[in-house]
């Protein structure tokens, strides 16, 4: 079991690094060459840039029982396809109950901005947001053992 992160947008690394260093589950970190990402415990990997050059590379190391970090949807599905564990970065776990229903919203969100009408922002990180993420992390790691 590994941890897969895509490192391209991903602000609680650090809560990923503890969580896992914690388990001793190695974690690997996917951005593309135009990021400096630099981790005293993650291997980190970098590929080419390019439209989905990181989440393709993700998604190919992937395999069953890994958790995959990501905000993308379309990636989390892929990793539930395979049989991994996918997590938001902000803690929000992705399973094949509510993924059809995310994905679904996305496509709607996509064609309302292509018709010029304001889906709305993102919001903040908060603290709430950070305790999250690192509470169902340990909750994916003890499924994935």
């Amino acid at each position: 079991m590994k941890i897969l992160v895509d490192g391209d947008a991903c602000p609680g690394r650090l809560l990923i690094e503890k969580a896992a260093k914690e388990e001793k589950i190695p974690v690997v970190i996917l951005c593309d060459i135009n990021h400096n990402i630099t981790s005293d415990y993650s291997e980190v990997i970098y590929v080419d840039a390019g439209f989905q050059s990181v989440d393709m590379n993700l998604i190919n190391k992937a395999e069953k029982g890994d958790i995959v970090v990501t905000g993308d949807f379309g990636v989390a599905s892929m990793a539930l396809g395979k049989k991994a564990y996918a997590i938001g970065g902000k803690g929000h776990i992705y399973d094949l109950d509510n993924i059809d229903k995310l994905l679904f919203e996305r496509h709607l969100s996509q064609k309302a901005r292509r018709a010029g009408i304001k889906t709305g922002t993102i919001k903040k990180r908060t603290a709430e947001d950070d305790d999250r993420l690192y509470r169902n992390l340990k909750v994916l790691i003890k499924k994935s053992r």
